[in-house]
């Protein structure tokens, strides 16, 4: 796939891609197919894994930036060759934020094994919302089923059956959206191991999920798409 570097940061050896599907990655210095600078604006190809970039590598020179001594400053106070930090410009995001079936859906596809980069708090309760209403449709098909095959009154089997593999097929990306949300707050996504605590665990994970997005780019990414700095 065909992409634009957004920002590289050489001192730590990562950066993020957004990519022609309006999508944005995440990659690292290992992910670079061959040595080379790279930097803001250089157009590149790149294997998608997940929000992860692999085998990176630039398809064109990137422009010289203009001598620092000789370069006017902008309305913004940085001269033109200075980095820009990624995030906070407007050509760097999406025209528009998106709905919650949307965040719902890509859940289950593109970031179905996802743990990287950052999860804002609509993306977790939309997940959240359409996995009840899911989980509602899948126990109503398997109550359904198994009325008319005469087991409603003994072992529901068609739907524990349904309802369990439901739950089973959803924990990977359900692991993954909790990481997420922790690295949206500044926080390690290992924290998720809090779940495990008796009785306490999720209802500390539930106090990570409503806190707000951290408003400004950290090291697992840039300020999800449609928050308000």
């Amino acid at each position: 796939m065909r992409g634009e570097v957004l920002h590289y940061d050489e001192d730590h050896g990562f950066g993020f891609i957004t990519g022609a599907d309006g999508n944005r990655y995440t990659f690292a210095r290992e992910d670079l197919r061959r040595e080379a600078t790279i930097g803001r604006g250089t157009a590149i190809e790149f294997q998608p894994a997940g929000g992860r970039a692999r085998d990176v590598f630039s398809i064109r020179a990137q422009p010289p930036s203009p001598p620092a001594a000789t370069a006017a400053p902008t309305q913004t106070g940085n001269a033109p060759g200075a980095p820009q930090h990624f995030g906070r410009s407007a050509e760097s995001r999406p025209a528009a934020a998106t709905g919650l079936w949307d965040y719902f859906w890509q859940g289950l596809t593109e970031n179905y094994f996802n743990f990287a980069g950052r999860a804002r708090r609509k993306e977790y309760w939309g997940f959240c919302l359409f996995w009840t209403i899911a989980l509602i449709v899948v126990l109503g098909i398997g109550l359904f089923i198994d009325d008319a095959m005469g087991n409603i009154d003994e072992l529901p089997a068609v739907t524990v059956g349904l309802c369990g593999t439901f739950v089973l097929a959803t924990i990977p990306p359900w692991i993954g959206l909790n990481v997420r949300r922790l690295h949206d707050i500044g926080l390690t996504g290992w924290l998720f191991l809090a779940a495990l605590i008796p009785t306490i665990g999720w209802l500390i994970i539930l106090v990570f999920a409503l806190i707000p997005t951290q408003a400004r780019d950290n090291q697992w990414g840039p300020v999800p798409a449609g928050v308000r700095a």
